[in-house]
């Protein structure tokens, strides 16, 4: 699971504000080292390392390099460690020896330490003192044969300075040409070239950053042509630009200027002007610093016209506008110590950034500090990112490329981003529709890899996951799964997805969340229950399989020893262990699910099976008419199937009986968290998940109201075109009063009551009502 790196703790009588996402300290960096990943620290002469074994179990390899391009484990407290051969195969070795190679260090010459071993218990830890100057890597390889025999794992990194006066910037990303630091109320200019990048960051957090960028070229021409926010927004059909498709500032001949390469934060405005002495005149400030001064102070030595105003882009400001009252207003930042936003240049510019001096509002804490700026060379290639932070208090995770990358991206410049991860959206030689119909008439292949893997391993597995989840797990036979939930004491659904049990006490749970990890756990933990929770966090990419002709694919590929069970045995819900077409091929996890609610499939693997095992697949599937399919047509084969998500039909506030989702609850089991309120619940139920037929060509929106005459009864959850039933559909949450199939309602449109849509309630799923498909 992903460890919450705890704020000071809450006493019983603590009334203040609590704050878990800033509890950061400029003497500790904590990090988070996941299964497959790798890490580097800067560790100065005293600084301490903390390594905790969060998950148990997990097997850390240490390299030390020292100033001088030798091997450093003499410099470090920790002794009597052995030094092992590693196999760079286990984990993303890519950027360690990157560093090596850029350092004219050959990897013979640093030796490699393991800590911690296989029987680690959870929470075990070392701290390590360095006594030099020096470069520390971790790593976290995965274990082998982790298919078959779970693996993975959780380790949180400490580093305490020993001396610390800068502040814990982030890692530079590239090659930095210039940096420049704006002492909070000031503003400074710069120049950037064509194909260069720009890095904002806000050093302490909680601080604003107001920017502008002119063109220098239209400058030379005796233009002014800058960012202009309503261009952008109308271009990008967003309220602000972001990694991905849409992520170019535009200036007001609808010329790109820039675009938004990475971003930590995600919370910006370009509705508001850069802070203005006229604003702070009529609050009471005559005289107060303003960012549009400062902006137009900086740009003076270009002769560019001064305004009383600037439209500049206020990043890290965190505005809303109140969808009911059209009130803009604003609050504290969202931004922590280190958070940036990062931009290529598209044009030569001439830029200006700030540090907002506003102290008299939320804005920036109440306490104006300083920004960074730096600028990275065109040769920097900085990939797009977005930060996934599971919970509030998690450091972030930049998101990347899944391990079939090569070759989605080979077919499709559309992804978005699913977790930690970029994931095709469609594919541009078929788009989605045409995808929706392989899935249904043929067989569609489609990257899956942001599902959350856990193994829970141990003794008292199956006791944890009797306590946790809905259905009763004993059950479960080897090589068999089923779909269940984990819901919290008040009957919510914590997480949903499908639990296999792979051998004797070891089961694989593969979810939609870090939730799940967190609630296993804190329930392990609370009863003292000798179990590992293994998080695979991205090590293991999977595949989706999905259509009538998926087994006959499978069946051309696919070997299986003695003691799996073969192809034809697998039945809905089943998995087996196989092979790439013989004994010796990549071995992948292939199970007998999916979200499609067709006949399907999904493969699970290691990063290295990851292209052969596309490869194949495409190479076998050809004469069958495979087709990749994005997450569009997945949504369409979802709410046709009647399938839920998170979010849309199971939210926090709605318990698993109102989600739909009463199926996956056994409540003959004597005892799980979240039994006593669903049984309470189901005595008098408000809600009930129905579908609908709406008239009309017209999609609701997730979140329309419903309505019986004037009294808005329901809302709708999810809602697409059918191509196959030709017919608008949709779940929705309706009072239980309104549930019954034939009940005529409508969909409220524009405010909920100048337009509606005739809508009928009726059962799902809609296509394939006894799932006959997927049961084939």
């Amino acid at each position: 699971m992903t460890y919450i790196f705890k704020a000071k703790e809450k006493s019983e009588n603590q009334k203040e504000v609590y704050y878990p996402g800033f509890h950061f300290s400029n003497d500790v960096q904590f990090r988070e080292l996941h299964c497959r990943e790798v890490c580097s620290l800067v560790l100065s002469s005293g600084d301490l390392v903390k390594l905790t074994n969060a998950d148990g179990g997990a097997t850390v390899l240490l390299f030390a390099i020292s100033n001088e391009k030798t091997d450093a484990y003499e410099q470090l407290s920790i002794k009597g460690l052995p030094a092992i051969e590693f196999d760079t195969q286990t984990f993303d070795s890519s950027s360690y020896l990157h560093y090596l190679s850029s350092q004219g260090i050959s990897p013979e010459s640093i030796t490699c330490r393991s800590i911690f071993d296989p029987t680690a218990p959870a929470g075990e830890s070392y701290v390590i003192r360095s006594d030099g100057n020096i470069v520390l890597y971790l790593a976290l390889p995965i274990q082998n044969n982790s298919i078959e025999q779970g693996g993975g794992g959780t380790v949180f990194i400490e580093h305490n300075f020993k001396d610390k006066t800068e502040p814990n910037l982030p890692k530079a990303l590239g090659d930095i040409r210039k940096e420049i630091h704006i002492n909070s109320g000031t503003g400074q200019s710069y120049e950037v070239k064509a194909g260069e990048y720009i890095q904002v960051i806000d050093i302490e957090g909680r601080q604003c950053s107001d920017f502008m960028a002119v063109s220098h070229d239209a400058l030379k021409a005796g233009k002014e042509r800058y960012i202009d926010s309503t261009v952008t927004r109308t271009m990008v059909s967003r309220s602000y630009p972001a990694p991905g498709l849409c992520d170019k500032f535009f200036d007001q001949d609808m010329q790109p200027l820039l675009a938004v390469v990475q971003d930590t934060v995600g919370r910006h405005d370009t509705f508001g002007l850069a802070c203005t002495a006229r604003g702070y005149e009529e609050r009471g400030f005559p005289g107060h610093l303003n960012c549009s001064d400062n902006i137009s102070n900086a740009y003076a030595a270009y002769s560019i016209e001064p305004r009383e105003a600037w439209p500049a882009i206020n990043f890290f400001f965190n505005s809303t506008v109140d969808m009911h009252s059209n009130h803009l207003s604003s609050d504290e930042a969202w931004s922590r110590p280190g958070d940036y936003v990062v931009m290529q240049a598209l044009q030569d510019l001439v830029c200006v950034s700030t540090a907002c001096p506003d102290d008299i509002d939320p804005i920036n804490g109440w306490n104006p500090t300083d920004i960074k700026v730096r600028i990275y060379t065109e040769e920097s290639n900085i990939p797009r990112a977005i930060a996934h932070r599971p919970f509030t208090e998690s450091e972030y995770n930049m998101t990347v490329e899944s391990a079939f990358h090569p070759r989605t991206s080979a077919l499709t410049q559309s992804f978005s981003v699913a977790r930690d991860l970029w994931l095709p959206t469609h594919y541009e030689s078929t788009n989605a529709i045409e995808e929706y119909w392989a899935c249904s008439q043929s067989v569609t292949i489609q990257d899956m890899s942001a599902l959350r893997k856990y193994d829970i391993i141990g003794p008292d597995a199956e006791a944890l996951l009797q306590l946790a989840m809905t259905r009763d797990i004993s059950k479960l036979s080897v090589n068999r799964g089923f779909y269940c939930l984990i819901c919290s004491e008040t009957g919510s659904v914590i997480d949903d997805g499908t639990l296999f049990y792979v051998g004797p006490h070891l089961y694989r749970w593969c979810c939609g969340s870090e939730e799940s990890g967190r609630q296993l756990k804190s329930l392990a933990e609370e009863h003292g229950l000798k179990v590992w929770i293994k998080s695979l966090w991205s090590a293991m990419p999977n595949l989706a399989i999905q259509g009538p002709k998926s087994r006959e694919l499978l069946s051309k590929l696919l070997f299986v020893q003695p003691t799996q069970p073969l192809l034809e045995n697998v039945k809905w819900f089943g998995f087996t262990i196989g092979r790439l077409y013989d004994r010796n091929g990549p071995v992948f996890m292939l199970t007998r699910s999916g979200f499609t609610g067709e006949l399907g499939y999904e493969i699970f693997c290691d990063k290295e099976s990851a292209l052969p095992i596309w490869d194949a697949l495409m190479k076998e599937g050809e004469s069958l008419g495979i087709t990749p399919m994005g997450n569009a047509a997945l949504e369409i084969k979802r709410v046709e199937a009647g399938l839920m998500i998170s979010s849309n039909e199971f939210p926090p506030t709605i318990d698993a009986f109102e989600a739909g989702l009463g199926f996956a609850v056994d409540m003959k089991k004597t005892h799980f968290v979240g039994r006593a309120a669903l049984e309470r619940h189901s005595a008098s139920p408000k809600f009930k998940l129905v579908g609908l037929k709406v008239a009309g060509s017209e999609v609701p929106h997730h979140g329309a109201p419903i309505f019986f005459g004037r009294n808005q009864i329901g809302t709708v959850t999810s809602a697409v075109r059918s191509p196959e039933l030709e017919q608008v559909i949709a779940l929705a949450r309706v009072s239980t009063e309104y549930s019954p199939e034939g009940v005529s309602l409508e969909v409220g449109c524009l405010d909920g009551y100048m337009k509606r849509q005739a809508a009928t309630v009726c059962s799902f799923p809609f296509v394939d009502p006894k799932r006959e498909r997927a049961r084939a």
